[in-house]
């Protein structure tokens, strides 16, 4: 890798993450992790690896003070990356083909060029952030199924305690340098029945705990939140996704399950979402939570974010529109954490490449992140 006072080049980084596969699952996040730890250590911040499971690794870095006096700008971005999916590839999506002003792999947009774009402006102004408010960063494994590296990160105290308060908190997913306000939180359930089994050719002598889920099934496709539409998000969601019951043709199911997607918007509650769907559902189901993963959104009227929609404004040539997205990202699982600071999605890759064969990024879009992400960690530190 070319390097300039040892501080790398955004898109050869970017280069060098995508060659570790770190396909999730397994993930083997760790080896990545130990690299980007040594790159920051050469500029002076400090480092801690954490393990939630074997090569399961995240990082936290930071530099300065980070007290409450002087909190830190804090970036977030994951290493894990999703499977490469049935379908042929054009290029080898570990080899970081660049044509025609695109980078090829799979994590290039989503999102290991966000991650490059941030260590690289930290970097840059480690000398500035060391004098001023500080930075920190928080790479994780694990954000593919569940945020599990995030949430693991969370719940470390001692680990929160050396990254200290965060007065602001960008989260790098592919947004192609466009801010976004927040996103949709995530409430998954699985709804269960019980029944009595017997022999299907004498069904009476059952109880067809099938007929109770499919009863509650049709409640469902009826359900409406009671509480009112946000502004930018819209109204909550709600989805069954799985149902299952019957060991065979011939028993009456003495079992059934079906699983709930939840996607709720800034200000619904789920421990009132919960209460609304027992009372609309009744005593004969049961319902046990999969995922809790709240929402996000910091409104534009919030001084910091007003400077980060000029920042980007300056860098895309254009003001940027109010918006959110539906999925979810690690900030559910840091952003109260660390303080519950102002909070924006920003980062270089493309939003609509995510997931997707012959995954691409814009060669550009790396190198106007990580100009933008270095103006934004000059201007905290004048706080």
């Amino acid at each position: 890798m070319m390097m300039t006072n040892s501080i790398p080049d955004p898109i050869e980084l970017t280069q060098e993450l995508i060659r570790f596969n770190t396909i999730n699952p397994p993930g083997n996040e760790d080896q990545v992790c130990e690299y980007l730890a040594k790159l920051l250590e050469s500029v002076g911040y400090e480092c801690r690896k954490i393990e939630f499971a074997p090569h399961r690794m995240s990082l936290v870095a930071k530099i300065g003070t980070c007290s409450d006096q002087k909190p830190s700008i804090c970036f977030t971005g994951h290493v894990d990356v999703v499977p490469l999916g049935a379908r042929t590839w054009k290029y080898e999506p570990f080899a970081c083909i660049i044509e025609d002003g695109k980078l090829y792999g799979r994590g290039s947009s989503d999102m290991k060029s966000g991650v490059a774009a941030f260590v690289v402006a930290a970097m840059k102004m480690a000398d500035s952030a060391k004098q001023g408010a500080g930075v920190s960063m928080i790479i994780t494994a694990g954000e593919e199924t569940g945020c599990e590296g995030a949430f693991h990160l969370a719940a470390n105290q001692e680990i929160l305690d050396f990254l200290g308060p965060a007065g602001c908190f960008i989260v790098a997913e592919p947004t192609a340098n466009e801010p976004l306000l927040g996103h949709k939180g995530a409430y998954w359930l699985k709804a269960s029945t019980d029944g009595v089994t017997a022999h299907g050719s004498m069904p009476e002598r059952g109880d067809n705990a099938f007929y109770k889920l499919a009863k509650a099934a049709l409640t469902l496709e009826k359900f409406t939140f009671d509480t009112p539409a946000h502004e930018l998000m819209g109204q909550g969601t709600l989805n069954v996704g799985t149902a299952k019951s019957g060991i065979n043709i011939n028993s009456v199911p003495d079992a059934a399950e079906m699983t709930l997607d939840i996607r709720t918007v800034a200000g619904q509650s789920h421990k009132h979402i919960y209460g609304c769907l027992c009372k609309a559902l009744g005593p004969t189901v049961r319902l046990d939570t999969i995922i809790d993963i709240e929402g996000v959104f910091t409104p534009a009227a919030d001084p910091w974010m007003a400077s980060v929609f000029d920042f980007c404004e300056k860098i895309n040539g254009v003001r940027p529109i109010e918006k959110t997205v539906s999925y979810f990202t690690d900030a559910s699982a840091l952003k109260p954490a660390i303080g519950n600071p102002p909070t924006v999605i920003l980062g270089p890759g493309q939003p609509e490449m995510a997931h997707q064969t012959d995954e691409f990024c814009y060669v550009d879009k790396i190198t106007d992140a990580t100009q933008l992400f270095s103006e934004l960690i000059l201007d905290w530190q004048a706080h």
